[in-house]
């Protein structure tokens, strides 16, 4: 059998050992979290160092995370909240996840788009002018984008949006466990974290709030998670997000040494003629998307899956669909949208599989050429 390189972390990441082990043992402890007996009592430990260690990530108090079924929905709940609580106005980085733009647009209000430079990074002097337009406003800012690796300035964002008395709602699903997150330096209102993109389990996120943050239930029925998300707990899910969050802070360093790797790919492809986007701004050190005009997203999917290398087009959030990029499009160059692959890495990633990947595209790209020389 072919050898197998998984370069797709920022759709999800491979599940750490720790984590499994987490889940398991959580798995095999009997009890209802919100029972008072004794076994009641041990599924409601779980659930609680899981939140410490959660809270670790991000360097926030544990009391400021409300566990809930993944990034969507940790999304969802901020920006409901601050819906709920009167900001009449949105403004939307134009390179949002979609969990976040769709979400603004459902609340029913009115949503501008918060423009990008060329290296994807959200314009502050475009953001100050229209803070300064009228009342109140919610503002979402994603910590690090999921296709480019992008990294926004939040913290300055923070600032402008408190100073005008505003609501910073901070999609942090790709940068948790790739960068050191600091909740309280970011001066955000409140952050959305998933466990699938760290190292955890599919079905498990958070949204850490700070205490200025007034949050609305998602789901009502009991009084799980402080009455904010009514449901019982996942248990297993919760503990494995734990264990996975703690190994992250751990492996931190060897993530940020990527960065050599990455551009060691960069290099190969853009010897060919593809473009790296964001390449100007700061970036997750194991994210590159990359552009070749001629070379389509997905003939280049398929050609990398066909030698055992797995990586993505775009964001990997359309159910199996190949999708130009809309962060391309943003950054002003809607011609490379159709163009684009997304290679990252994670905490299980070598530097032969960033290698191999770079030989793989190399190898694709000139069959791709010698394919149109001979139609030509």
């Amino acid at each position: 059998m072919r050898a197998q390189t998984y370069l797709d972390y920022n759709a999800t990441a491979k599940v750490r050992p720790e984590a499994s082990a987490a889940a398991l043992a959580a798995m095999a402890q009997a009890g209802n979290p919100s029972s008072v007996h004794a076994d009641g009592r041990a599924a409601r430990a779980l659930i609680e160092d899981a939140r410490a260690e959660v809270a670790g990530l991000v360097g926030a108090r544990a009391g400021a995370v409300t566990f809930v079924s993944g990034g969507t929905e940790a999304n969802a709940l901020g920006i409901k909240s601050a819906v709920a609580a009167g900001f009449e106005r949105l403004i939307v980085g134009a390179t949002e996840h979609e969990a976040v733009a769709r979400a603004a647009q459902a609340a029913g209000l009115a949503v501008e788009t918060w423009p990008v430079n060329g290296d994807g990074l959200a314009d502050l002097d475009w953001l100050e002018a229209r803070l300064a337009a009228g009342g109140p406003v919610l503002v979402c800012l994603m910590l690090a984008n999921n296709e480019t690796g992008v990294i926004q300035p939040v913290a300055t964002a923070a600032a402008m949006v408190r100073g005008s008395g505003g609501w910073l709602h901070v999609d942090a699903v790709q940068a948790a466990g790739k960068i050191a997150v600091d909740f309280n330096a970011l001066g955000a209102h409140t952050l959305a974290l998933s466990a699938h993109k760290l190292g955890g389990p599919q079905g498990a996120g958070a949204l850490v709030a700070a205490s200025d943050a007034s949050l609305t239930p998602s789901l009502r029925g009991g009084g799980q998670e402080r009455g904010l998300r009514a449901g019982t707990e996942n248990t297993p899910g919760i503990a494995s997000f734990g264990a996975a969050a703690r190994a992250a802070v751990r492996d931190l360093a060897e993530i940020t040494g990527q960065a050599e790797w990455r551009d060691a790919l960069a290099a190969s492809a853009t010897a060919f003629g593809a473009t790296v986007l964001g390449a100007g701004a700061p970036r997750l050190p194991q994210t590159l998307c990359f552009a070749t005009p001629g070379f389509s997203s997905e003939v280049q999917v398929m050609a990398l899956d066909l030698e055992g290398v797995m990586v993505s087009a775009g964001a990997a959030c359309s159910s199996g669909k190949v999708t130009p990029s809309g962060s391309a499009s943003a950054m002003g160059r809607p011609d490379l949208a159709r163009f684009a692959v997304r290679v990252s890495g994670g905490w299980a990633s070598s530097r032969a599989d960033w290698r191999r990947c770079g030989e793989v595209w190399c190898e694709a790209f000139d069959r791709a050429v010698a394919r149109r020389r001979e139609v030509a």
